[in-house]
Parts: C-alpha cells; sequence; structure tokens
C-alpha cells in the first residue's frame, strides 16, 4: 500500500478538483467524509423523506416500481425491500478486463462525492462505507465493459453495489477475495441496501468520470512532455528556433500555442532571435509543433470544466429533494458531457502521436537529418553494415501512431436503443473514456521510443567536433535520462528500456514545465 502523502481528501459539500481524484487513485491521500452534524442531519433527512413516502405508498421510480421500461410495473410494499438486491443482481453481466486498482479507486471516489451531495435518499451509512473501502482500499473487481452510458454506468456499478453488500469478489491487500470475506476479517456486518441506495450507486456516471479524470491527468502531463521531446529534436535536427519567436505567436494569439512556444523557448534558451544553422524554415512536425500541441494546451481548460462539473454533480435519477419534498424524475445519468470530452481528448491525444512520429521519421531518415547517422546508429564506420539502431522502432511507433488514430471514431455518435427502446438514446461516454485511455496508451509509447531516439539523437550531435553545449533544462534532461539509457552503439534489444520509459512517464517521473 502506497503511504499517503497529501492532505486528507473531504467528501461532503465542496467541490473536489481533478487532482483530488488522482490523489485517492494513487493512494497518495486518504479518504474523509464531512463530518459535522448539521451535513450528516441533511444527509439523513433525504432517507428519511424517503421512508416517509413509502409509508404514504407513494409511487417513486426504481423504489415502488421495476427499473426501466418496467416502471409502469408496481412492486407492493412488502416487495419494495428486495428491489435493490434484484437490481445489482440482474446487472452482474459485465465482461471483458478488470478496471485496474487505480481506475476502480477514481470510480469509487467519482460515486461518493455524486452521492455526498445529499439527494440521492442514501444513509449517512452507505456513505460511510464507500468512505472505508476508499480508505481501506477494499476495491470492487469490476469488468470494463457493458455501459452504454445512460441510465449511467448500471452494469459496472453493480459491482460497486454488490460488493458493498458483501457479495462479488474484491481485491484486497493485492489478493483477490470474495467480499463477504473480507466483511468477515474486518468486523463488518455487509449492508442491506435501502429502497433506492442500489439505484443511486448504480444509475450515474461514476465509471467515465473516474476515468475521464485519469485521461485528463495523463493528458496533460503528455502535453509537457511532447514540447520537452520537440525540443530535444529542434536541437538533434539542427532546426530553427526562430519558429518560436514570441513576436510571431502574438501575430496569432491562441494562449496555448503561446505556451507551448514559450515553453520551446525556455527549453532552448532563446531570449533573443537567432540566424538557424541549416535552413530558413524546418519541416512542419518542428516549426508547427506549438500549433498542433496547442489545441491540446487550449482544450486542457473546457475539458477540466465539464469533467469537474460531472465530479461534482448530483447524476442518478429521481433527485429527492427532502427540502421540498418533492421526488424529480429526470435524466441525470446521462453522460453526454463525458462522452464529448473524451471523443474530443483522444483526437486531441492522437494528433501529439501524430506530430511525435512525424519526428522520429525525420531523425532516422539521413536525407532529413541533417548529417545524423542512418537510424541513428551509434556504430563505428567498420559496424555500420551490421547495425540498424532504431529502425525497428521506428517501424513499432508507427503501428502504434496507426492504433491510435484508428481509435479516434466518435463513440457518442454510435448511440443504440436499449432496454426495450425506454434508453433510446444513450451517450456511450464510458466506451469514449476507455478508448481515451487506449489512445493515451499508444501514445505514450510513442512519446517513450521519441524520447529515447531524441536522447539519441542529441548524444549523436554531441559527439561532432563544433558540438554546441545543451541549453540548461535540455542538458539537465539529457543527463537525467542517461542514467538509465546508454547510447545505442551495438545494436540491442530495446523493449526494457523502452517499457521503462513508459513506468516513468506513468510515475510523471520528469518535472517538466509545470
Amino acid at each position: 500500500m502506497t503511504t499517503p502523502t497529501l492532505e486528507p481528501v473531504t467528501f461532503g459539500e465542496l467541490p473536489l478538483r481533478i487532482e483530488d481524484v488522482l490523489a485517492l487513485a494513487n493512494r497518495q491521500a486518504p479518504a474523509r467524509l464531512q463530518s459535522d452534524s448539521a451535513y450528516r442531519e441533511r444527509i439523513a433527512k433525504g432517507a428519511r423523506f424517503l421512508d416517509s413516502l413509502l409509508d404514504k405508498e407513494g409511487v417513486i421510480y426504481g423504489v415502488t416500481t421495476g427499473y426501466g421500461d418496467s416502471c409502469v410495473v408496481a412492486v407492493p410494499l412488502h416487495h419494495v425491500e428486495a428491489l435493490p438486491r434484484h437490481l445489482y443482481t440482474f446487472h452482474g453481466c459485465g465482461l471483458g478486463q478488470l478496471l485496474d486498482a487505480q481506475a476502480t479507486r477514481a470510480v469509487l471516489a467519482a460515486r461518493l462525492q455524486s452521492l455526498c451531495h445529499g439527494v440521492s435518499g442514501v444513509r449517512v451509512e452507505l456513505l460511510e462505507r464507500l468512505q472505508a473501502f476508499l480508505d481501506q482500499d477494499i476495491l470492487p473487481l469490476i469488468p470494463q465493459e457493458g455501459s452504454v452510458g445512460a441510465s449511467g454506468d448500471l452494469t459496472p456499478l453493480s459491482y460497486v453495489a454488490a460488493t458493498l453488500s458483501g457479495e462479488r469478489e474484491v481485491l484486497w491487500c493485492g489478493e483477490r477475495r470474495t467480499s463477504a470475506e473480507v466483511h468477515r476479517e474486518l468486523g463488518w456486518a455487509p449492508l442491506v441496501l435501502r429502497p433506492k441506495e442500489a439505484l443511486a450507486l448504480m444509475n450515474g456516471t461514476a465509471v467515465m468520470t473516474g476515468l475521464a479524470c485519469l485521461a485528463f491527468a495523463r493528458a496533460d502531463y503528455l502535453l509537457q512532455l511532447a514540447t520537452r521531446i520537440t525540443a530535444m529534436n529542434v536541437v538533434a535536427l539542427q532546426g530553427n528556433p526562430e519558429h518560436f519567436d514570441e513576436r510571431l505567436f502574438a501575430a496569432k494569439p491562441h494562449p496555448g500555442q503561446m505556451q507551448v512556444a514559450a515553453w520551446l523557448r525556455k527549453d532552448l534558451a532563446i531570449d533573443a532571435p537567432t540566424a538557424p544553422l541549416h535552413r530558413l524554415q524546418d519541416r512542419y512536425s518542428l516549426r508547427c509543433a506549438p500549433h498542433v500541441l496547442g489545441v491540446l494546451a487550449d482544450s486542457l481548460n473546457w475539458l477540466r470544466s465539464f469533467i469537474e462539473i460531472e465530479l461534482n454533480s448530483a447524476n442518478d435519477n429521481p433527485i429527492i429533494d427532502a427540502e421540498a419534498e418533492r421526488v424529480l424524475h429526470g435524466g441525470h445519468f446521462y453522460g453526454g458531457h463525458i462522452a464529448f470530452a473524451m471523443d474530443s481528448l483522444k483526437n486531441l491525444v492522437a494528433n501529439v502521436a501524430d506530430l511525435l512520429d512525424r519526428q522520429l521519421a525525420l531523425l532516422v531518415d539521413e536525407r532529413y537529418n541533417h548529417g545524423l547517422p542512418s537510424n541513428l546508429s551509434g556504430a563505428s564506420a567498420e559496424r555500420a553494415m551490421l547495425n540498424h539502431g532504431f529502425k525497428a522502432v521506428q517501424i513499432g511507433t508507427s503501428a502504434w501512431t496507426a492504433e491510435a488514430l484508428k481509435n479516434t471514431m466518435p463513440a457518442s455518435v454510435f448511440s443504440r436503443s436499449t432496454e426495450c427502446h425506454n434508453q433510446d438514446k444513450v451517450s456511450m461516454g464510458t466506451i469514449a473514456a476507455r478508448d481515451a485511455i487506449r489512445v493515451l496508451e499508444l501514445t505514450e509509447q510513442v512519446a517513450a521510443a521519441t524520447l529515447l531516439a531524441a536522447q539519441q539523437g542529441v548524444w549523436l550531435r554531441g559527439q561532432a567536433a563544433d558540438a554546441r553545449p545543451l541549453p540548461p533544462a535540455l542538458a539537465a534532461m539529457h543527463a537525467e535520462l542517461a542514467k538509465d539509457f546508454a547510447p545505442v552503439i551495438e545494436d540491442r534489444a530495446l523493449e526494457g528500456e523502452l517499457r521503462l520509459c513508459l513506468q516513468r512517464i506513468g510515475e510523471q517521473h520528469w518535472r517538466l514545465h509545470a
């Protein structure tokens, strides 16, 4: 278990940020529940109001009726208590790979934050148990596939409802265990979900939102890393730094591309115009890097807004307004904003993969790399015919880029009518979020390959008799990378080093432009 290093994240009336979810997902901060009596009374009031409606035999969707198109089927009061278990039981049909531990923690955090609004009709005890699952790192085993993103993430979230009830399986202390066993070892009684509680747990957007938080954080770091790689490639390819002149970007002042250009100027230690070594204009993958990366930089602001509003929303149905004594039936389970955000993000990220792939293609080709050896091989002249350097790495990078680009098809346009045409328009937000994670994985592979190639290119350029000293930021990065990645002189298998580089990217190991 990772030792927490940050202040506790408190669930309650205050909004959370993406960074809070990330801290919980990475076990860097403990989870706490707002403890003041006024807040807890407000939560309890919603559950009591729901009970009072049952006493009056009121009609409430999913409480005294069946689910979905079965809402026209009345459930007699003596069966109401059994309905929650039926809901999570018949939704126990998820398939595909399981969410990993980080993603599962993000899902639990997103669901808990939504329920903490106090308009879902759940008890304080349910919130406490969800918080305890996070704090004790009890992770429901959740299959990734089976959600259409409306009504929320019903099938994957059924695994949360079931494990809170002592059913199905969890990951605990690194072992796959039954939820019932873990409850017994901790001395806990499994929850018996009250009317509306299974629906409140399941009928929301927590899976897509949790994944979106993780995707955002990865994209933010990837943006900074791609900028650093570009700066290294400008050096390796003897590019023209005037392409990033501050006055040039003042003429087209998109904030994101201005920021990327400023990062490049800082990395390249450019504080005044300099004469290019060879060329008036570089190829677009260098010259237009701020324009490509700047779109992602600008989009992060509205992506954050979409994700954090969803994270801090009540997104189940119906909404229980205990103050006004009303039950409001609506469609807040619809994940349209997350779907659009993730469909957009995967296009933005895939463009980063394409940019870096083009830069790598320039690096390995002696027709375009301005004097570097073919395939960046560091072999001596006598052994050059035997060694192929980064040739296969460039082929692999092309494959990863192509797969990333293939996965950019928007998921949200593939809405399918489901559940007897009750759910006749759905968001596909969870598929979009899963796609975004996959595109990020592939693009991080491209970044790892291009970073190692850039490191090799900078090293080769530094062997020249007239080599210029590296700017401070790049010199520090070059030295840091050299600790793990030796120059490629004789051919060697690079898989292990690529995987180590991917691990470093996943850890956000290098301090870049934050």
